[in-house]
């Protein structure tokens, strides 16, 4: 076989499972929209908070000393339309909980060079109303630590420092609400 056709059975393989995958896909968020909530079993202790050059709106954190809390950890950049997108969502859950256990740390990891300016994403925080604790990872290592790949991102971190959800992107919305709110009731 010549590495021409080599290449193109490959193609032709891939293209059929791709087509399968998307058909499945399609029954899975039909499904998926009218099922019960159901939380996600745990993925795992959440890492620590490291190579952080700044924090804004708080000393500096780490995520043994939030053990008994609701942490959402919230990976955006202020660069990012999808991430300035989620950002009025992110702030209300926190204004919604804050007070019932919710820390929300947002970890600002800069895709581009400007964004690595702290006064930059300071102004990006008043611009936003941003208020909750916001760390700088400039040389990505808490991005890393999480094994994150995309922006925005967020995990939901239970009681035991474990996380329970992980969504990439935009939207669930709801479901990051209903989560938070299952977590802080049964520690009530």
């Amino acid at each position: 076989m010549t590495i021409r056709s080599l290449a193109a059975s490959a193609s032709i393989i891939a293209l059929c499972l791709i087509g399968s995958t998307v058909s499945g896909i399609s029954g899975e968020a039909a499904r998926e929209q009218s099922a019960p909530f159901k939380m996600a079993a745990a993925q795992g202790t959440a890492p620590n908070f490291a190579g952080i050059g700044n924090w804004f709106n708080s000393a500096p954190l780490n995520i043994a000393s939030l053990r008994g809390k609701v942490v959402l950890v919230d990976f955006w950049t202020y660069g990012c339309v999808n991430c300035v997108n989620t950002l009025p969502h992110v702030t209300e859950l926190y204004a919604k909980y804050k007070d019932r256990g919710l820390v929300v740390v947002g970890i600002h990891t800069p895709e581009f060079p400007f964004e690595k300016s702290a006064s930059n994403v300071q102004a990006a925080l008043k611009r936003h109303g941003i208020t909750y604790p916001v760390a700088q990872d400039n040389d990505s290592q808490t991005w890393n630590a999480y094994g994150n790949r995309y922006w925005p991102a967020q995990y939901i971190v239970d009681q035991s420092g474990k996380i329970v959800f992980q969504h990439d992107g935009e939207g669930q919305y709801e479901q990051m609400d209903r989560i938070v709110q299952k977590l802080l009731n049964a520690s009530s």
